[in-house]
């Protein structure tokens, strides 16, 4: 009983951490502020399309942005805008649900095209609703519950490794096919050429190129962006 209570108990805490950990981490160890009411009207603006509700939006200064930007700070590009254009413009959707929060970096209000921001925004908003952070929070908790069995002795060792494999690999599979799918639900809100553009944009921006799968990426749960890119440009054309 106490090797059950053990496996199970790490399964959920493995779980717990990968859901709530990166919001409790943003929340204690990245400077955060709260938006000024004209940045939560043009957040909200940009949100929308996509559909992305949220309960709270924390903002992430870069390097160069001042704190005198008053409550007229919207977007355009003067104040801090030098070394905002070499900024992460980041966005990220963390938490469970009912406690999501939307973190995003100041640059990307201030330096990004519209058409930018609302893909991005999009591509969060679908991996919201197709509960991605959720699924690699339960993957990750049954890998892991699934070894603890094997290593407690709870499972003979031969079929504890088998099915440790299989979880594993059926981890890697669904979690690809969810992440698609939430990009497929930001290419019906907003259109996949936007989607597409937008992270080429910021793949841009960051100087790094978006990188296609080999048999390295098959132990991936999240598909390279660049596969990812490749989909949302077949089903653009498919759209023309």
């Amino acid at each position: 009983m106490i090797r059950v209570a053990l496996v199970v108990g790490v399964g959920v805490l493995a779980a717990l951490a990968v859901s709530v950990g990166p919001l409790y981490a943003a929340d204690r160890y990245r400077e955060l502020r709260e938006p000024t009411d004209a940045e939560r009207a043009q957040i909200a603006a940009l949100a929308d399309p996509g559909g992305l509700d949220l309960d709270r939006v924390a903002i992430e200064s870069v390097d160069g942005e001042g704190d005198d930007r008053g409550d007229d700070h919207g977007g355009d590009g003067d104040e801090g805008g030098g070394s905002a254009a070499a900024g992460p413009a980041e966005v990220s959707v963390r938490g469970p649900p009912g406690r999501r929060v939307l973190f995003l970096t100041a640059d990307v209000l201030t330096d990004l095209d519209e058409d930018v921001a609302v893909g991005l925004l999009a591509a969060e908003a679908g991996r919201a609703a197709t509960y991605y952070a959720e699924f690699r929070a339960v993957a990750v908790g049954a890998v892991l519950a699934t070894l603890a069995a094997v290593v407690t002795a709870l499972v003979p060792f031969e079929s504890g490794f088998a099915a440790l494999v299989a979880v594993g690999v059926a981890s890697f599979w669904a979690g690809r096919r969810v992440q698609y799918a939430a990009d497929a639900r930001a290419a019906d809100a907003v259109g996949a050429e936007r989607v597409a553009d937008a992270f080429e944009r910021v793949a841009e921006r960051r100087g790094v190129e978006p990188e296609t799968g080999d048999w390295s990426t098959w132990f991936e749960v999240q598909p390279p962006l660049g596969d990812r890119i490749a989909r949302l440009r077949e089903r653009a054309g498919g759209e023309k």
